[in-house]
């Protein structure tokens, strides 16, 4: 992507903006809903050689591999799909063994079978050891009791509650990596607006070592006018204040560009280990010929941050079906084997069986779920109506910036022109004794000016240019 590059549109069907629908949303074409191959780690070694020439497209792809924020994304992407495997263990068999040891009343209360609070193992709760029949007498004597077992639980039906968890997992996995590419569109603005920095600050170092080289010919020429008594020592002192003045911008422009070069090092994700590079993108520029209608729709599909929005919708209707779920039961297949004893041989028990639960009644919290739910449902609904109004504004401000910017280049280029000739006109009058060195003077700051203003009117349109991108989605489009 270059400053001259024209933004890649989409064919589309129709210049109206498609009406705005929820809670069931298309997948946009170059929304990836899936987690990205890219490493998280930081890559070894530089990029980038020293003295080597760095290009706009090159500097995004050194910031898409080498931030760190990038990388803060990527793991968070990997941490939300590892969920969905979390979700999805709940749908399948689960396996348990215990062992256990301990020393132990013999206290009966009969041969009574129950499951404990996790239903794994049914416990047989003891007998009247060395004691005569049907004497229950307490007493503090311990003894060895031995256990070991296996117990299997299997999810059988529970009107869709885990199916709804993992499905609500799926789409906060998809919306983080919409958030993921949220971060690679912000990132590749901020390289944009740093690399166009640093390409004006050159230009600008240009504008002044030109300006300060031609006074010093007017210095030159107004001391050996002087010298000569042709001209008064007024002329001297003018050319002289006016040639430190240039020195003093260059001086400017200069410290300028080294801010900007840490800037875009910082940018690249390569603070500290930056080496010298040399961007070879050029400040230009070419004619807004795009309408408005297809940039706000291409805004509509592609911003990544809408997209993360519908699949946060989606997941709190899953999230809805979930709790909805729990006005009805749950059935599970249970089977086990448990040996216990408080000696050897052990009593060997096997079970198999079907456990259903039925949360009867909750005092309602199954209703205030569903609620909230709802209400936060509706509530990032609403955020989506207003980001869709953000997006229109920031849509049509850029593509308004851009359009100014084409003419705002085209009135610079125009007063730079007539600027250059009034410096021309004004050194033959002042060559030939016609005119005092203030109006060669007020000719040459006028054109320095007006130079300066040209190459930050090359920049305001490559800024701009970058903005309808980032503000359309489509500069990650074109990555």
């Amino acid at each position: 992507m270059s400053a001259s590059q024209t933004v890649h549109t989409p064919t589309v069907s129709s210049d109206k903006i498609p009406a705005y629908s929820t809670p069931l949303f298309p997948t946009p074409p170059g929304i990836t809903t899936t987690i990205q191959s890219r490493a998280a780690t930081p890559p070894r070694g530089l990029p980038i050689r020293s003295g080597q020439e760095l290009t706009l497209k090159r500097a995004i792809e050194i910031a898409l591999k080498y931030h760190p924020r990038v990388r803060e994304a990527i793991d968070n992407t990997a941490a939300a799909h590892e969920r969905i495997g979390e979700a999805r263990s709940y749908l399948g068999p689960q396996l348990y063994g215990s062992g256990q040891y301990l020393r132990s009343t013999y206290n009966g209360i009969g041969n009574t079978s129950y499951y404990d609070q996790q239903g794994l193992w049914p416990r047989m709760t003891g007998r009247n050891h060395d004691l005569p029949a049907n004497n229950f007498a307490q007493n503090w004597v311990t003894g060895n009791n031995y256990m070991g077992g296996l117990a299997l639980s299997q999810f059988l039906f529970d009107f869709g509650r885990r199916q709804a968890f993992v499905s609500q997992r799926e789409f906060e996995a998809k919306a983080a990596t919409a958030r993921e590419q949220l971060t690679d569109l912000d990132l590749i603005f901020e390289v944009s607006q740093r690399y166009f920095r640093l390409l004006e600050a050159q230009k600008l170092i240009g504008v002044y070592q030109k300006a300060v080289e031609q006074r010093k010919f007017h210095l030159h020429e107004a001391e050996v006018k002087a010298k000569a008594g042709l001209r008064p020592e007024l002329d001297v002192y003018v050319t002289r204040a006016e040639l430190e003045r240039s020195e003093l911008h260059l001086v400017d422009a200069r410290n300028a560009q080294l801010d900007a070069k840490v800037a875009l090092d910082n940018a690249l994700g390569l603070t500290d280990l930056a080496p010298r590079y040399v961007p070879s993108d050029v400040l230009t520029y070419s004619p807004v010929s795009q309408p408005l209608a297809p940039l706000l729709e291409n805004a509509f599909h592609l911003r990544p941050d809408l997209q993360m929005m519908k699949h946060e919708v989606r997941a709190m209707g899953a999230q809805i079906v979930e709790y909805r779920s729990d006005y009805f039961p749950t059935v599970n297949g249970v089977a086990g084997y448990a040996g216990m004893g408080t000696g050897l041989p052990m009593a060997n028990n096997f079970n198999a069986g079907i456990v259903i639960s039925w949360p009867i009644f909750n005092s309602f919290l199954t209703t205030h779920q569903l609620a909230e739910s709802r209400f936060r449902r509706k509530a990032i609904e609403s955020a989506m109506d207003d980001l869709r109004q953000q997006i229109t504004l920031q849509v049509k401000t850029a593509y308004l910036n851009w359009q100014a910017s084409i003419d705002r280049i085209r009135r610079a280029q125009q007063a730079l022109i007539a600027s250059r000739g009034q410096m021309q006109l004004s050194d033959q009058r002042y060559t030939n004794g016609l005119t005092d060195i203030v109006e060669l003077e007020d000719a040459q700051r006028h054109y320095t000016e007006d130079d300066a203003v040209y190459a930050d009117a090359l920049y305001r349109y490559s800024i701009a240019k970058a903005a309808v991108d980032q503000a359309t989605g489509e500069s990650l489009d074109s990555m």
